[in-house]
């Protein structure tokens, strides 16, 4: 068995190949890496088109394999391989709601081609990734104790992406979830001031949640370079959950038979990320 990974290097394809390659399975990673740190044994190939041939199982990462993912379903076919693929929680959502689309995901596109190819396949819909709460409040809790961001009372439940890998390693390995559209989150639906309290519970600060006008939060996207669309799809997503406890899955503890990781075990992980650093002196 031979296992191709896209997106290896990426929040959940790099806990992936380390979870398999611990398995004892022949990994192959597509990375444009040239030094990605992968354990030992883990064979790495520049793209797509060179690391198919004879792979049994493919893990279909859409924003890496941008204009090659329907090239990469269809040449799994000749050989018949498994398909794995990451799409996301609001897959079926109207796409002005789905922000991830503008930073180059396909998670309708990369469910619909597995479905359809006729070969074995499982689609992974995960939530938010805790990952994004590194991005959107780690520069902030680095400089005060104060994170500025959109409605306060919108809630989320949040997956840590190694459970995601988790879960994708046993549908890699087993025909248990062949054919099913998995839904993943994290164990418990939270406000973004729910999270940020958790985030102070373990570090030890008093931190507070300042609700910004959502204009002022897409004129920040703007100006960080992301497109006016993404502040409009991203705020319109958080919108609706204002006041209403996000939808939470209970698939990774049946799946993995543990319960999946809480943030504030996450935030405990990655503690150094919400941390000020401190300033070199010069003498």
């Amino acid at each position: 068995m031979t296992i191709l990974i896209t997106g290896a290097t990426g929040n959940v394809g790099r806990p992936l190949v380390e979870q398999l390659h611990a398995a004892g399975t022949k990994v192959r990673a597509v990375t444009r890496n040239p030094s990605p740190h992968f354990p030992a044994g883990v064979e790495t190939v520049a793209s797509v088109r060179d690391g198919l041939a004879g792979a049994t199982a493919v893990f279909l990462n859409s924003r890496a394999l941008g204009p090659d993912l329907t090239w990469t379903v269809e040449a799994a076919k000749d050989s018949g391989a498994k398909l794995v693929a990451l799409s996301a929680m609001n897959v079926d959502e109207d796409f002005t709601r789905q922000p991830s689309r503008l930073r180059g995901d396909r998670n309708k596109e990369v469910e619909q081609l597995a479905v359809d190819s006729g070969l074995p396949w499982v689609s992974l819909r995960p939530a938010l990734f805790a990952t994004n709460f590194i991005g959107m409040w780690a520069g902030q809790l680095q400089a005060g104790d104060v994170v500025a961001g959109p409605y306060a009372s919108a809630s989320s439940a949040p997956i840590i992406e190694a459970d995601i890998a988790a879960v994708a390693a046993h549908a890699l390995l087993t025909d248990d979830l062949n054919g099913r559209k998995i839904p993943l989150t994290g164990p418990q639906s939270l406000t973004n001031a729910e999270l940020l309290a958790i985030v102070g519970e373990v570090l030890g600060r008093a931190l507070h949640y300042r609700e910004i006008p959502v204009v002022q939060v897409r004129e920040r996207f703007v100006a960080i370079g992301f497109p006016a669309e993404f502040g409009t799809a991203y705020t319109a997503l958080l919108a609706e959950t204002v006041g209403r406890p996000a939808p939470v899955s209970d698939e990774v503890e049946r799946i993995l038979g543990r319960p999946a990781t809480t943030f504030a075990e996450w935030v405990a992980q990655h503690r150094g990320a919400f941390t000020p650093r401190l300033e070199t002196s010069h003498v």
